[in-house]
């Protein structure tokens, strides 16, 4: 009778394993080595720079062959950790949620992390009832963006332009001071001294706060914002049209301006619409400044002049410190609030004053 040899062996429980999913167990077996040393590698653990090359391509090949698939739920509930976070926006769109979510990911992506996104469209039972139904799916922390405090943080929060002081929660906020004293200058060096201003929607966290530094820079330039040069966005949609719609408001009035400061890029966009509309050039006759430089702010006709609110970065920096905060433990040392600056961009939407 032939013997079989064991490379035959090896060959036939390879092909019976192919059948059925392996267990890092059965596939440490397999290769002779560890498990430990085999969950190092397979979750490229900064402690697996000490185990050789060849050792790593031979546990990658089996893994491969034997059609090895981690069972992430056994593992979670081993080291009770899931490393998954819940990240609260009010929509996805193409402004400034995006924006703030890809500085989140590029972070999150280099830590060995997953992140559920939940929406809450402004609905005051969705952002209640989200932040326990991310607790109930095992995320660790929750990364809330431009969301009102309407809820208990059960978990670890860091909270994008949150201005409410809540225990426990650290708001990543913008200098608006800074921010306003750069808009109104630019504006007030190009001569202009009628100023109308678009107010962010009501549910914004950042509305009051930009509103208020807004109009504080222009008294000191003594040139007070008219009550009757200023209009607000309304209803919820992350649209240009809102801009739209608030600079057809406006100019209903009949009251001249030269220069219009909005609450962020995408209201500009759309108010500049409305200005041409009515036969208004931007810059030549108005201009028009936005706030937060969206990616399309760069490759609008005009360009936008707008104030970079460093929404990547915040994002990347409310990242890291809930990781921190998560790494550390019951470390009671949390920082209340993080601050970040704001730079002023000049394109093509705003010009030197012709007329007043």
């Amino acid at each position: 009778m032939p013997r079989k040899s064991k490379t035959n062996d090896r060959d036939a429980k390879a092909g019976s394993a192919k059948a059925d999913v392996v267990s890092l167990k059965q596939l440490a077996a397999h290769l002779k080595l560890s498990t430990t040393t085999l969950s190092l590698v397979l979750n490229d653990a900064p402690s697996a720079v000490s185990i050789p090359q060849e050792t790593k391509d031979r546990i990658f090949s089996a893994a491969r062959e034997l059609n090895y698939k981690p069972n992430y739920l056994a593992r979670s509930l081993r080291v009770q950790r899931t490393h998954t976070l819940g990240v609260i926006v009010p929509e996805l769109s193409d402004g400034y949620s995006a924006m703030v979510l890809n500085g989140v990911e590029a972070i999150l992506s280099t830590q060995g992390y997953f992140y559920l996104t939940a929406s809450h469209l402004h609905r005051d039972d969705l952002i209640k009832q989200m932040p326990q139904m991310l607790a109930e799916r095992q995320v660790e922390g929750v990364i809330a963006v431009d969301t009102p405090m309407r809820f208990e943080p059960n978990l670890p929060t860091v909270n994008v332009s949150g201005h409410e002081d809540v225990a426990g929660v650290t708001n990543v906020i913008l200098n608006h001071q800074h921010a306003a004293e750069l808009g109104i200058g630019h504006l007030y060096n190009l001569g202009h001294r009628r100023i109308a201003v678009i107010k962010g929607q009501q549910f914004s966290s950042d509305t009051d706060v930009r509103f208020k530094t807004i109009s504080e820079a222009a008294r000191k330039r003594e040139i007070p914002i008219d009550p009757k040069l200023t209009v607000q966005l309304e209803g919820d949609s992350p649209s240009p049209e809102v801009g739209y719609l608030a600079m057809k408001t406006l100019l209903a009035t009949g009251e001249k301006f030269t220069a219009v400061f909005a609450f962020n890029d995408v209201s500009a966009i759309g108010a500049i619409r409305a200005l041409e509309e009515m036969g208004l050039r931007v810059p030549a006759e108005v201009s028009v400044l936005g706030f937060d430089d969206i990616y399309a702010a760069a490759f609008h006709n005009p360009a936008l002049t707008t104030i970079r609110q460093p929404l990547f970065e915040m994002g990347s920096l409310a990242a890291r410190t809930l990781l921190e905060r998560l790494s550390n433990g019951n470390d009671t040392s949390i920082p209340e609030v993080l601050s970040v600056e704001s730079t002023l961009v000049v394109r093509g939407s705003t010009a030197r004053v012709t007329s007043v």
